[in-house]
């Protein structure tokens, strides 16, 4: 018989937190694995939980379809934009960024890996973008969970009823090798580069990937942008030949630092270099794709199925800018109208990362909402209507063991638009996000349970 997964985490808070409470020594185990496998930011670890997520196989289910059909959504929107110039011209990129997308990576998925970033109210869930260039956390999973399985509640727990565990790494790899083959290599183990720049706070995460890779016989080599040269035939990296190029960098800091004259870019422009994600996934990974996507203008590019996910999963997004469009269906004047109810948005920079530059028009003065609007207009911004999202109990340590109300975002990876688990972020803040003091957890899906709804 199906069980309610909510009383049941209810009854696991409980125990947990009765159980550990000041249990210091369990706090100085989870923190030193956290150490040594690199889940430490700011010198905290970024799991201080005593749990996992735990969501049932219906609700994944549901998130992973919807996830999938915006991401077939944003493929065919970046095809689109491809082939009609002022479309693309919707996007703000820069010159190097418009020429470099122009190029035929050599094989048809825009994205290797990607990230929907999702807010979950109850039953309800948003899409609130889309990292559809270098998503972070795909190497975490594996290692969150040897953290909690030294909680022997958390053992006997997972020991007693059925669930499963996404292998995103796995995924991955996969992914990688896939789109290594379309492109016409024939290697049965192809070398990796990782890139991206030396000393990044995501270090560890490249590390654990290597391993992995390297444990299923890819040699893999985590480099430096400043490392690679071209000979007009191969990019290498000394003496290592580079037949993946696992693109960690952001594209909009790399061409900033390094240019489009870099050995990397003269490489993939010859089409000698098999690069995931490639310079095309800077088109969906631009927070403007969520503009178009929602804005009925741009219906006729998408399916009815597609159209259906959209309207019920992504919140009413536009480009800032002088402009009239529609919401509910009634025409506006856009910046009259979200000045008028500053509540009801926020502001997001078409392309940053780690929250910056976000403005929450519900915790800014009408003053700071007004300073923020002209200021965004004077660069590349969207506005986005607030999605609700749920707070969840969990047990959270630091000198002791509580119970913490905490904002809590699944965002689902996907690999070539299929999903494989997900990153869980918690905070306390509107920010869930771990570069501002968030954390993480493990992901676990339980096979007999429901929520509430």
């Amino acid at each position: 018989m199906t069980q309610d997964l909510d009383t049941i985490i209810e009854k696991l808070n409980g125990e947990l937190v009765s159980a550990y409470k000041n249990d210091t020594a369990l706090f100085k185990k989870m923190t030193a694995i956290q150490r040594n496998s690199g889940l430490i930011y700011d010198e905290r670890p970024t799991c201080p939980f005593l749990r996992p997520h735990l969501i049932s196989r219906k609700s994944y289910n549901e998130i992973a379809r919807a996830a999938e059909t915006i991401a077939e959504a944003a493929e065919r929107l970046t095809y689109a934009a491809l082939e009609d110039p002022q479309l693309l011209d919707r996007f703000d990129l820069s010159d190097d960024e418009a020429r470099l997308v122009r190029i035929d990576p050599g094989y048809r998925n825009i994205c290797n890996s990607s990230r929907l970033d999702t807010f979950i109210n109850g039953s309800e869930f948003k899409f609130l973008e889309y990292n559809a260039e270098t998503p972070a956390g795909v190497g975490d999973q594996p290692e969150l969970e040897n953290v909690l399985e030294v909680i022997p509640l958390i053992k006997a727990f997972l020991g007693s009823h059925r669930h499963w565990r996404p292998q995103p790494q796995k995924k991955l790899l996969k992914s990688l090798f896939t789109s290594y083959r379309e492109f016409g290599g024939r290697k049965q183990k192809p070398n990796i580069a990782i890139i991206d720049w030396e000393g990044v706070p995501t270090e560890a995460e490249f590390h654990i990937l290597s391993d992995y890779f390297e444990s299923m016989g890819f040699p893999t080599l985590i480099i430096d942008p400043s490392e690679v040269e071209y000979d007009g035939e191969k990019l290498h990296a000394g003496s290592f030949q580079i037949d993946i190029l696992y693109k960690r960098v952001l594209i909009h800091e790399f061409l900033e630092r390094c240019g489009g004259g870099h050995p990397l870019v003269e490489a993939y422009t010859d089409g000698n270099l098999c690069m995931c994600n490639s310079f095309r996934a800077k088109i969906p990974h631009k927070k403007t794709s969520f503009a178009i996507l929602t804005d009925e203008a741009y219906a006729v590019l998408f399916t009815a199925g597609q159209l259906e996910i959209i309207r019920k999963h992504i919140p009413w997004t536009r480009k800032l800018e002088e402009t009239k469009t529609k919401f509910d269906g009634r025409e506006i004047d856009l910046l009259r109208f979200i000045r008028a109810d500053r509540e009801r948005f926020l502001l997001k920079p078409n392309d940053d990362y780690g929250g910056t530059g976000i403005v929450f028009g519900w915790e800014s003065s009408e003053a700071e909402w007004e300073s923020a609007i002209e200021n965004s207009l004077a660069d590349s911004f969207i506005v986005q209507e607030r999605a609700p999202i749920s707070q969840e109990v969990f047990p959270v340590f630091d000198s002791e063991a509580s119970l913490t109300e905490l904002l809590v975002d699944f965002d689902p990876f996907l690999f070539q638009n299929k999903v494989e688990g997900g990153l869980v972020r918690l905070s306390s803040s509107s920010l869930v996000n771990v570069t501002q003091g968030g954390g993480q957890t493990a992901l676990i899906v339980m096979e007999d349970f429901q929520e509430k709804n």
